[in-house]
């Protein structure tokens, strides 16, 4: 019986249509109900409901122990949770009840009662009721909004006069409510397991961004460290070499001079060689380790685009920004997907920093044997003195390390990014060569 039909005959019990005692015990029986299903709607933790319903069935029952089972993705009652008359929880390997009944309730959508079972000829009792001694069985299908989510069974060794309409009444309304609050804790349950595995790739990417970011700034110092070995090595030998050739000037016009004066200096000298020598190999292997090795793929770059946005528009941080598409048909490239995303990224972080509520436009189209990209937002744009922010990563009037490492994608993809003239807002261009 539906709830709303159980609450109709009270409504009819009030107005005198049925009989006083009988309406007492129907109208005390839908106050149990209601005081369960406020209990139960308390919580949305999928295990705290499946928790209260059953507890509350074998108290409302009488029973001396119950079993929820619930349908799994792939179709088939799986076993969630069993608990006795203490509310004591039951392992799996106790849950030994006649699956002839749970199945044949899930199957047909129909409540079972059975009362002495041992005995009754119209139960047929399977092997698991005869070897449990089971005498009570009461079981009702979970079904909302017409889908069955699994069965609540309970069962007892004692007879129950099961047949009386007000508690089976009772037990298939309950199981009606129940089935509603434990729909709603699994959608709850999916929406935190989504949020959990959202921000559990959000955290690997920010990984991943530091780690390129991190080799891209190994580059740029190895680099520079290269230039400054380099010219102070120049400086030391040709230093060294004067100093030898003024000692021999000294050593023909001077005889009062310390002998052990140049050798000092040339010691000091080749201490000094030796050591940004050694500087020279470190900025090397620096420059050597910092290479990230790509993992080209053929691939459509408009499908990687529209994975980024989907990616990322139910985070927080893009809630306030609107994006919008206009894709020409582009031919398949070679390119590192996982890199092209960590950069269009950064170009949406920087939109979205500028301007929280940004209209983010990607364009895409294909010319002179590349493909390109143009990213466009209605924020600030850039500052009228930052000409190019692509090469001012490591000075002092630097922009962001972010577009640094996004320039150092496009490089090694062989392709070009350039900031694109526009009067409002920020225009960012990237390409890659079709092979």
């Amino acid at each position: 019986m539906k709830f709303s039909e159980f609450k109709k005959n009270i409504d009819n019990a009030a107005s005198g249509r049925v009989n006083f005692d009988e309406s007492s015990s129907k109208l005390k029986n839908l106050e149990v109900i209601l005081d369960i299903v406020r209990i139960i709607n308390h919580t949305l933790i999928l295990e705290d409901v499946l928790d209260l319903v059953l507890r509350h069935s074998i108290k409302l029952t009488e029973s001396d122990r119950g079993f929820i089972v619930l349908k799994n993705s792939s179709g088939k009652l799986e076993y969630n949770v069993g608990l006795d008359s203490e509310g004591s929880p039951l392992p799996e390997s106790l849950f030994n009840v006649s699956t002839t009944v749970v199945d044949d309730v899930f199957r047909t959508g129909q409540s079972k009662f059975i009362e002495a079972a041992q005995s009754d000829t119209n139960n047929d009792p399977s092997k698991s009721i005869l070897r449990l001694d089971l005498q009570t069985i009461l079981c009702s299908p979970l079904i909302t909004d017409d889908k069955k989510i699994g069965v609540i069974y309970v069962d007892s060794k004692h007879l129950h006069k099961v047949k009386i309409k007000e508690i089976t009444d009772t037990f298939e309304i309950l199981a009606g409510q129940a089935a509603t609050a434990i729909r709603n804790a699994q959608l709850y349950n999916g929406q935190i397991n989504a949020y959990n595995a959202l921000n559990e790739a959000n955290i690997q990417l920010i990984q991943a961004e530091r780690k390129a970011l991190k080799s891209s700034i190994d580059s740029e110092i190895g680099k520079s460290l290269q230039g400054l070995v380099h010219l102070a090595l120049l400086e030391n030998e040709s230093l060294m070499r004067t100093i030898e050739k003024a000692q021999k000037d000294f050593e023909e016009n001077t005889k009062d001079i310390d002998p052990l004066l140049f050798d000092r200096l040339n010691l000091k000298c080749k201490v000094a060689i030796d050591s940004i020598r050694n500087i020279q190999k470190y900025a090397q292997v620096l420059l050597e380790t910092s290479v990230m090795n790509l993992n080209k793929d053929t691939g459509d770059l408009n499908r990687t685009i529209q994975s980024v946005i989907k990616y990322i528009s139910p985070m927080k941080k893009f809630y306030g920004a609107v994006f919008k598409t206009e894709f020409n048909s582009l031919p398949l490239c070679n390119y590192d997907s996982e890199q092209i995303q960590h950069l269009l990224v950064h170009l949406f972080n920087n939109a979205v920093e500028a301007r929280y509520n940004s209209t983010i436009t990607v364009k895409s189209y294909y010319q002179n044997n590349f493909v390109y990209v143009e990213v466009e937002d209605n924020g600030p744009g850039f500052p009228p003195e930052v000409v190019n922010p692509f090469y001012e990563v490591l000075s002092a009037k630097k922009t962001s390390y972010g577009l640094y490492l996004c320039k150092s994608i496009i490089d090694r993809h062989n392709g070009q990014i350039k900031i694109l003239d526009k009067t409002n807002g920020a225009s960012i261009q990237f390409s890659l060569p079709v092979n």
